[in-house]
């Protein structure tokens, strides 16, 4: 890897996305349930949105409520899936002009983005003045049981840890990317998923059929030792089973949401403008504490 800043493989992320297109169908239910909550928080946003584009929106039954929807997805398979007109594009290198949407909408595709806070400002600028980006991710706590597991096996039957666990965004983290990238009013919560297998070994065949495994630039190219592979189920069903014996996999998803900056938006006070004492709004006496740095 000759650029320390390129985390993802994104020729072999179109691939592995490209190859899961058959079985979307059925592995496909994570970002089904991530785009149905993503409609109905727009949906709790009382304005229309005559422009949209949805990024890797993974929900071909599921369309934007926008009188002009457009989708696009890095894969070309995965674009033809997509519920209206489509093209394939990198999440990098946004064909999109400045000022000329409404919404921006991502579905679990972002967390794959090598240059996150350079994707956000591209963003930002095909946004109209009051324009609203919302997307969901995967996070840090994403697999967190699965990640562990793995890593014990591993350090215990070999004595170390290759890159083999791709990094995830962390919540608090992502506020100040977005103010980063001059949105306004940026907000940052979570939802967790809980999805129940039988066995780890099925957790991971979804995995690979949503296209979710791991493309890290610097992970290690040869497959699992067998011994370690079966090692690391064995751990993850001993630590995580319930009393029937199933798994349960969580996954964190990271709700962004921002806004172009526009006119008629609330801001921020300036420091010391206040009119009121705090202490009196509240019908509470005010305590001057006195720093111990202080003579």
């Amino acid at each position: 890897m000759s650029d320390p800043a390129l985390v993802f493989d994104r020729r072999l992320l179109r691939q592995r996305r490209s190859k899961a297109c058959a079985g979307m169908a059925k592995a496909g239910f994570l970002h089904e349930e991530v785009a149905a909550r993503l409609l109905e928080r727009l949906g709790d946003i009382n304005r229309p949105f005559d422009s949209a584009v949805a990024l890797g929106w993974d929900a071909p039954h599921q369309p934007l409520p926008a009188r002009h929807s457009f989708y696009a997805d890095l894969s070309p398979g995965r674009a033809a899936r997509m519920p209206g007109p489509a093209l394939a594009c990198d999440e990098e290198w946004l064909p999109l002009r400045d000022d000329s949407l409404s919404l921006v909408i991502s579905n679990l595709a972002l967390h794959w983005v090598n240059d996150l806070p350079g994707t956000l400002i591209q963003i930002n600028r095909a946004l109209r003045p009051d324009g609203l980006f919302l997307a969901a991710m995967l996070g840090g706590e994403t697999l967190m049981d699965l990640r562990r597991a793995l890593m014990d096996a591993e350090l215990d039957l070999c004595g170390g840890v290759r890159p083999r666990v791709s990094p995830m965004a962390d919540l608090r983290d992502m506020g100040g990317l977005l103010q980063r990238a001059g949105f306004a009013m940026p907000v940052v919560d979570s939802d967790l998923i809980e999805i129940s297998y039988g066995d780890p070994l099925a957790l991971l065949h979804d995995l690979r059929a949503m296209g979710e495994s791991n493309v890290l630039y610097d992970r290690q190219k040869s497959l699992w030792r067998r011994d370690v592979l079966m090692e690391a189920m064995r751990l993850y069903q001993s630590r995580h089973s319930n009393m029937d014996g199933r798994i349960t996999a969580r996954f964190q998803i990271l709700f962004l949401t921002g806004w172009a900056p526009g006119p008629g938006q609330p801001r921020p006070k300036q420091p010391g403008s206040a009119t009121r004492r705090l202490a009196d709004a509240l019908g509470s006496r005010e305590i001057s504490i006195k720093n111990s740095r202080d003579p």
